[in-house]
Parts: structure tokens; sequence; C-alpha cells
């Protein structure tokens, strides 16, 4: 009789095993992954700003309007806890330069560019 509540136990138990235990992965963070994410980033904001800019919008307006729209758009990423601020701090800074000919853009001013 022990015998079959044990076996009987033993069957329910793997079952219930099958049914519900579902496979963990982990979360894919290549080097690779978090440059090209850091890209896009970098990307928005520079295509955010140079828009801004270009409209007549002043200086603070325009980097107000650019930080909110990237932070709204990246604030819930799981890879935001793994981004090296200074890099892409800096990524910003060269793409300024290069697509909208912004050259004396202050780093300092990118404090607020924070992902929580």
């Amino acid at each position: 009789m022990m015998i079959l509540i044990k076996r009987i136990f033993t069957i329910f138990f793997l079952t219930l095993c099958f049914i519900f235990i579902r496979p963990v992965y982990s979360l894919d963070t290549s080097s690779k992954t978090l440059e090209q994410y850091t890209k896009k980033i970098s990307n928005k904001f520079t295509r955010t700003y140079c828009n801004t800019s270009k409209f007549g919008i002043s200086y603070e307006g325009a980097l107000a309007f650019a930080i909110g729209e990237t932070n709204k758009e990246f604030k819930n990423n799981k890879l935001n806890n793994l981004i090296d601020y200074s890099l892409l701090k800096n990524s910003i800074v060269d793409g300024l330069e290069n697509n909208c000919q912004i050259y004396d853009f202050p780093i300092s001013s990118l404090e607020k560019l924070e992902f929580d």
C-alpha cells in the first residue's frame, strides 16, 4: 500500500513539474548588442535635437525636448542598467558634430539623460 502511494505521489509530482516549469533564458548582453543599443539612443537624441534646433527653438528648449523624448522612448529597456553613460554622451556629441555641425555642445548638459 505504501509503495502505491509513493508511486502515485511521484507521478503526480513529475506531472506538475512538466506542466508548470518553464525554461529560464539568460539575457543576452553581448558587447555588440549593447553597442548597437547605445548607438540607437545616440541617433535618437541627435536626430531630435537637430530637428528641434532647426525649427528655431532655443538651445535650452531643444535640449530639454531631446532629453525628454529620448528618455520617454528608452526608459523601460532592460539594457539600461548596462549602459556606459560616458560612452553614450561622447557618442551623442560626436553625432551632433557629424550630423548637425554643432561643435560647441557641452557634454555636461547631458546629465539629465538617465534611464531609470
